[in-house]
């Protein structure tokens, strides 16, 4: 894996034919072709907004510029996800928690037709790589529905251990959902998860 510029962010990452970048406003009509081409795959994995929540529906600038503000903060890392040059989905590591705690959560999700080759894998590895070398974050962690197969299949190829279940944990897909949680410290893998998904 490369990081081709070397620092914590913006950061490009890349491995052979896999890229990942900052997410930008340039990508509304790829990331907007790819969700509509998609809304079966991936709706009962969106998160969604509570009833008597404030939250308004943003548009995909505003979201961009959103992410963007919490990056430069140093509190969010908006990737978007390149195979083969193409926008193919979003990795996003949320959460950045400095002081004692050094720690981050990750979501992402694909496109439904690049699915099942690995590539959310190694992206998640890659991200995991960056988070623990680069910003020198400690722990990592990915909530993952129980249902969502395909998701429990990228932590179990890492590697990475559950080590909770929390009950009504996120409001997905209209209702708030159980989730089983993931969780891998520097310590556990410290020659990275690339050099692990390699071994």
């Amino acid at each position: 894996m490369s990081n081709r510029q070397g620092r914590a962010w913006p950061a490009v990452l890349e491995h052979d034919r896999l890229r990942l970048r900052p997410l930008s406003v340039r990508d509304r009509r790829a990331w907007r072709e790819v969700r509509e081409r998609n809304v079966a795959w991936l709706s009962r994995w969106d998160a969604t907004t509570p009833p008597g929540s404030n939250a308004r529906p943003r548009t995909f600038g505003a979201m961009v510029r959103a992410m963007s503000a919490e990056a430069r903060e140093g509190r969010q890392l908006p990737f978007a996800v390149e195979y083969d040059g193409r926008f193919v989905g979003q990795l996003t590591v949320n959460n950045i928690t400095r002081g004692s705690g050094q720690f981050a959560t990750i979501g992402y999700w694909i496109d439904e037709a690049v699915a099942g080759r690995g590539l959310i894998t190694r992206s998640v590895a890659m991200a995991v790589d960056h988070c623990f070398f680069v910003l020198r974050l400690h722990r990592i962690e990915i909530a993952i529905r129980p249902e969502n197969v395909a998701s429990l299949r990228v932590v179990e190829k890492l590697g990475i251990a559950e080590y909770g279940y929390a009950p009504r944990f996120l409001h997905i897909d209209g209702d708030w959902r159980d989730h089983r949680l993931f969780a891998i410290t520097r310590e556990e893998c410290p020659r990275g998860l690339v050099a692990r998904l390699d071994s």
